[in-house]
């Protein structure tokens, strides 16, 4: 028997509801059921979808992009923020498995990019937010260029209830005060203080490693505490801890590493 198929099938109603089902479970029907199959119309929803998802696809690089860029990266500036970048988007993937609707490929791409700024050199925080923005929006990497942006503020508009002087501040202001913060944002704002190049540590060790590297700068505090709120916020939905999910954070918090120098200058 010879048929004809429309991909309308992809929907079919049962006293259950809408069921889907794939294209090669209704071909795999036919051909079971000893049909000829003439040809295969798509259903016009189809269409959308498919822009639906280039869509997607192409804010964000895929993850073998995501690893490319930060090889490139690393031979522009070598130093530890390339492993802690892979640690952070490990973190965020991991988390993002465990909370319902979100997308574990998506955080770890993010994750891997939050600071790819530090491309340019060793610079200081506004740089490397803002030049992570810029080549990310160059390359069409809109998802990941939001990150750039928001993943150093973990008090978003608070941070800046001053006028920047540079333009680069100026232009991150701009960004964060018209900014309301997603599950990414959040996520990767936590998973920066969970990651360092050597694994993963409880928040409590990150923030002192920071502090001793940077010292004690105003709003410390007030950040620790977001982020305090943020890691409970995502376990209530994960319902287990974050530090389940970390790999050998047991271990690796109970290292107690030198600050890192960049060549040439001694630590203290």
């Amino acid at each position: 028997m010879t048929i004809r198929m429309q991909m309308s099938l992809w929907n079919i109603n049962s006293e259950t509801g809408n069921v889907k089902y794939t294209i090669s479970e209704i071909i795999n029907f036919t051909i079971r059921s000893e049909f000829t199959l003439e040809s295969f119309d798509e259903h016009p929803s189809w269409e959308k979808e498919r822009l639906e998802e280039r869509r997607y696809r192409n804010m964000l690089p895929s993850i073998d992009e995501a690893i490319k860029e930060l090889e490139i990266a690393e031979k522009l500036n070598p130093g530890p923020w390339v492993k802690h970048s892979m640690n952070v988007g490990i973190a965020a993937r991991n988390i993002a498995e465990k909370v319902p609707g979100m997308d574990p490929t998506k955080a770890y791409i993010v994750g891997l990019m939050h600071d790819i700024g530090r491309r340019v050199g060793i610079v200081d925080i506004p740089t490397h937010v803002y030049e992570g923005y810029k080549y990310c929006m160059g390359k069409g990497w809109d998802e990941a260029a939001r990150i750039c942006m928001t993943h150093s503020y973990l008090l978003m508009q608070e941070e800046f209830q001053y006028e920047p002087e540079r333009e680069d501040e100026k232009a991150i202001k701009a960004y964060i005060m018209e900014c309301t913060t997603d599950d990414y944002d959040k996520l990767i704002q936590l998973c920066d203080s969970l990651a360092v190049d050597y694994g993963f540590v409880i928040l409590e060790k990150r923030f002192v490693d920071v502090t001793r590297r940077y010292g004690i700068m105003e709003g410390y505090i007030k950040g620790w505490e977001v982020a305090f709120g943020i890691k409970e916020y995502f376990e209530e939905q994960m319902g287990c801890s974050i530090y389940d999910v970390l790999p050998n954070i047991g271990k690796t918090t109970l290292l107690t590493p030198k600050p890192w120098s960049p060549p040439g200058k001694k630590s203290d």
